[in-house]
């Protein structure tokens, strides 16, 4: 009986653990979203309902740009590191033992370090070769910076992969470049999607580094919203940003979803 009870309490305190870390996480982002559809400028109190600042904020001519900004830079840099980092991730797989480990150390290396110290370090690099801070920098920092991600993506499909199949298809008759695109390409192809869609994410939600390494004239929406909050709240930063969290999380979500079928697929 004793044991029955202490169970119970064990699990209740559990859940109520669980619940609140979670309530702690996503209480001030609900109270975003709400906001985001008040009436009132002040965030002091709930006036009504309107849909008045997503309007205004389609309006506004400088978070447009920068949205534009944001989207281009996301699409290409997410594009070149997929590709950059889906070739690594096969010339990594094929390596031996010492040169592999060395080489996904110095590949996780930007993922351990601050964003503030990867942020400086580019922009040293592109004060050093005089390079002018624009688009083509921040682009360069994206890239960088998301690679490490897209090989770690790639290299668990390439360690399911049959050892022998690039050898098979080549004593077909296949050249190594028809091998790579019609038997190795499609049988990674799951984690050349998930890291590309984490590459994407990475680079919409990127503040650090971006700020660093763009501009004048060159801002993204996190950028954007920095300045924005700096002159005071505006409910067009709760728009905005809520509209920024829903797509990341719609993003992870299709993330999530196919890694959970690939699992299931290779049980």
């Amino acid at each position: 009986m004793v044991t029955s009870v202490q169970s119970s309490l064990w699990k209740f305190l559990q859940r109520f653990y669980t619940v609140l870390i979670f309530f702690f996480l996503y209480a001030p982002i609900i109270v975003l979203i709400v906001y985001s559809f008040n009436d009132s400028r002040l965030s002091v109190g709930w006036s009504g309902f309107t849909l008045d600042w997503y309007v205004k904020l389609f309006e506004d001519r400088q978070i447009i740009r920068s949205f534009y900004y944001t989207i281009s830079i996301a699409v290409l840099s997410s594009t070149i590191a997929t590709i950059i980092g889906t070739f690594a991730a096969i010339g990594i797989h094929h390596m031996k033992s010492f040169r592999k480990q060395l080489i996904l150390s110095i590949n996780n290396l930007p993922l351990l370090n601050p964003d503030i110290v990867t942020g400086v370090s580019l922009m040293a690099l592109f004060v050093f070769f005089k390079a002018e801070l624009g688009f083509i920098t921040m682009l360069i920092a994206h890239i960088t910076f998301n690679i490490p991600y897209v090989i770690l993506s790639v290299l668990p499909k390439l360690r399911q992969m049959p050892k022998d199949m690039l050898e098979a298809a080549m004593d077909l008759g296949a050249t190594p470049w028809y091998a790579l695109r019609k038997v190795i390409i499609p049988e990674i192809s799951p984690g050349i999607i998930t890291g590309a869609l984490i590459a994407f994410t990475m680079s919409i939600d990127d503040f650090v580094i971006s700020f660093f390494t763009t501009g004048n004239g060159v801002s993204n929406l996190s950028i954007t919203i920095y300045s924005m909050a700096r002159r005071g709240i505006n409910p067009k930063i709760n728009a905005l940003s809520t509209i920024l969290f829903v797509s990341v999380l719609s993003l992870m979500l299709i993330i999530n979803k196919r890694q959970s079928k690939e699992s299931k697929k290779s049980i």
